[in-house]
């Protein structure tokens, strides 16, 4: 979960986002019609805390709610929380941090995070699709308005949250004109001679009256002009419209048409095309041609048939192609997709639907682990973001079978590259604790496991269920001789010793897990880790020679294999080595690439990390208001991390000298102000100003009634500072771990 504003569009990119906060798509379609309702939408919206957008499913609930969203300006920006694909209620509330950018290391509830983030800003949540979820999110909903002032929130589902102070939203359909107007505009671009005249305008009139002008069903039949007239149209929809109504005698009429528009586009589909939507709505968001080719292939559908059956789909609109940083992927629409699984159920296919589904995404997680040590390891961080929603339900499913606890713990342990180098630690753990529960029935699966909850625990600063896993590992390692286990369990035992400051025991410990890991033949990037951790046991006892070579060599092994995470813990160590020989130009060359790295894989630790040492760099360029503010930056940081520095002495003590020399050049007064300054400025912004090269002019920031800092005007009120408990070398063990 994400505890931190995210620092870019995604791994190995360079560059800084934009400043400007939220995460709302750009509209890909033109908004039509709805003036009427986007207005008192709005109105709503500048009343009320909390409006919720209720309708049938296609009415363009969505839409509308994006819309107006779009048009408000809070000051901590619009965030989409899209909640239609998730199954499980208790992930609601990682959801919403996902969205808003969060990232949290520590063992805290992820509501008490969402909570803590909220507190103190002003900003409209926007959720989309929970009503499957209803109790769950109303209940988060509820909390959130009630601890958070600022906080607005717009719904928009099939029912009401059910919260106090709820105003309800209710959509109609589009009237006539509207709809007829949409369909104009949707038909231009399947068509672009395509204009409404006296020969069209009442063939389409009635095809929007006879679906009732629901959006959703009249862009589905947009999708069939490519061979069918408007009057061919209404033609086939009034052949078919008694036969296709859904739902029982109590649903309404309107949901009933929507079933009827879905139904009779699914009618007018040829056999595999029926075949291929069931089968694609055991995808959860997005998916790629290379997964529904073999979880849909097969069985009366061959796997070549597969991209052909998938591109009249989408011509049809029944599935939708969109580019994102993992490359070309589909996604299929809720309701679409709901419908489909319905008839997927009626035939009998699901469960070995869902077994394939669940066979690709472990084979996706195997690959992604094994490539994690490679030149692409920016790509797999693309990939399993892109796929987390099904790499979700894969991991439900294992979990869910009589039979499949030890697959649910070899999935949850195969993605340790995911929760620990892509900042997702407090999902890794419930999925790792969840699969730990249901048994221990194949030793080398639940070993795995174990030692990932280690891991993960140890970097959220939660010592006790660490030990307890990390002692079942090597008991169990050692019974069932099983190597890899045996060492990786000595190597986090190492990682504890490392942040608990009893380096003679850290530094003998990790050195038997690396020779362990060298008998064995093991090299990958933990392995890396473990040499890294070693340095710093060796720069913590005052051996600074050994720990740079340490780091040179994992450097060279980094570069020879294209290996970017592990080396920019690497680079850490060796700045930290060039500040303390006096040489801060060096120091901060090396950061500002450790920096880069940990920006593009939302690695919290690494960043925190770097940004606290580069403040104590910052001093000795003799720039001491500037390292005031990154102590500030960091200090806004540090309370998502866990314990602050481990309570570490040695991980605490170049952040004391820091603080010691700032206040020394600028008195408490100053440093302070500056202190707040950086904690306004923000993570995304520090980062950039850091990599731009540029101390960004930071007017504005200081508060009016503390002193300035030279050629800047202060303005703004001081927030409470909490003095940053952690140094950077804290959490380089941490990083470590």
């Amino acid at each position: 979960m994400r505890h931190l504003e995210r620092f870019g569009p995604g791994p190995g990119d360079s560059g800084p986002r934009s400043s400007k906060p939220g995460n709302l798509a750009i509209e890909l379609s033109t908004f039509v019609g709805r003036a009427a309702e986007l207005e008192e939408l709005t109105g709503a919206l500048e009343a009320d805390r909390l409006v919720t957008v209720t309708g049938v499913g296609g009415v363009g609930k969505s839409r509308l709610a994006a819309r107006a969203a779009a048009l408000a300006e809070p000051r901590d920006g619009v965030w989409m929380v899209e909640l239609a694909s998730l199954q499980e209620a208790e992930l609601v509330e990682y959801a919403v941090a996902e969205a808003l950018e969060l990232t949290d290391h520590t063992s805290r509830p992820p509501r008490q995070v969402l909570l803590d983030h909220l507190a103190e800003r002003q900003l409209l949540l926007v959720l989309d699709g929970f009503e499957h979820l209803v109790d769950a999110s109303g209940s988060l909903v509820r909390d959130l308005l009630g601890r958070a002032p600022g906080l607005r929130v717009l719904a928009a589902g099939r029912r009401p949250l059910g919260v106090e102070g709820e105003r309800l939203f209710p959509l109609c359909p589009m009237a006539d004109d509207e709809a007829a107007e949409l369909f104009a505009d949707r038909a231009a671009t399947v068509l672009p001679d395509f204009a409404l005249d006296a020969g069209s305008l009442p063939d389409v009139l009635e095809v929007c009256r006879r679906l009732d002008g629901i959006p959703l069903a009249v862009e589905l039949a947009v999708g069939r002009l490519r061979a069918l007239s408007p009057a061919q149209l209404l033609s086939r929809l009034d052949d078919r419209f008694g036969l296709l109504t859904g739902g029982g005698s109590g649903a309404l009429p309107r949901h009933q048409t929507m079933r009827t528009a879905i139904g009779w586009s699914h009618e007018l589909c040829t056999p595999d095309e029926r075949l291929l939507w069931a089968r694609l709505s055991v995808f959860s968001g997005h998916f790629d041609l290379e997964a529904a080719e073999y979880v849909c292939g097969g069985h009366g559908l061959s796997d070549d048939a597969v991209l052909d059956v998938l591109g009249r789909l989408l011509a049809q609109s029944l599935v939708a192609r969109e580019e994102t940083p993992a490359g070309v992927r589909y996604r299929m629409l809720d309701t679409v997709r709901a419908y489909g699984a319905d008839w997927l159920e009626a035939m009998g296919d699901a469960d070995r639907l869902r077994r394939r589904h669940r066979d690709w995404y472990m084979g996706l997680a195997t690959w992604c682990e094994l490539d994690w040590f490679s030149p692409r390891q920016p790509e797999v961080a693309a990939r399993i973001e892109a796929d987390l929603p099904n790499l979700r339900i894969a991991l439900d499913h294992c979990l869910s079978e009589p039979d499949g606890a030890h697959v649910g713990q070899y999935l949850a342990g195969t993605l340790w590259f995911c929760w620990v180098g892509c900042g997702r630690l407090a999902e890794g753990r419930h999925w790792l604790e969840r699969s730990l529960e249901l048994g221990a029935g194949h030793p080398e699966s639940r070993l795995k496991a174990l030692w990932v909850l280690a891991y993960v625990a140890i970097l959220q600063g939660d010592m006790a269920p660490a030990l307890a896993a990390l002692h079942e590992c090597r008991e169990g390692a050692e019974y069932s001789g099983h190597a890899t286990a045996a060492a990786c369990a000595i190597h986090r035992t190492g990682c504890l010793a490392l942040v608990t400051d009893d380096m003679p025991r850290a530094e003998q410990l990790l050195r038997e897990a690396l020779d362990r890991y060298h008998e064995i033949g093991e090299l990958n990037s933990y392995v890396l880790m473990c040499q890294v951790e070693l340095a710093m046991a060796m720069a913590f006892q005052g051996n600074l020679p050994a720990a740079v070579e340490l780091c040179e060599d994992v450097r060279l092994v980094c570069e020879d294999h294209g290996e970017r995470w592990a080396r920019a813990y690497a680079l850490f160590v060796l700045a930290y080595a060039a500040w303390a020989d006096g040489r801060p130009d060096r120091a901060r060359e090396l950061l500002e690439q450790s920096l880069a790295i940990h920006y593009g894989f939302q690695d919290l630790l690494g960043t925190v990390l770097t940004i606290e040492l580069l403040a104590l760099v910052t001093v000795a360029e003799g720039d001491p208001a500037e390292a005031a503010v990154l102590q500030g930056v960091a200090g806004r940081m540090w309370p998502s991390v866990g314990l602050p520095l481990f309570g570490s002495s040695h991980f605490n003590a170049p952040h004391q000298l820091c603080e010691e020399l700032v206040r020394e050049e600028l008195g408490a007064d100053r440093y302070e102000a500056c202190l707040g300054a950086g904690a306004r400025l923000g993570a995304d912004a520090a980062v950039a100003r850091v990599l731009s090269g540029q101390r960004t002019d930071l007017r504005g920031l200081l508060p009016q009634q503390r002193e300035p800092m030279p050629d800047e005007d202060a303005s703004g009120d001081a927030p409470d500072m909490r003095k940053p408990a952690a140094s950077p070398t804290q959490q380089g063990g941490e990083a470590a771990g």
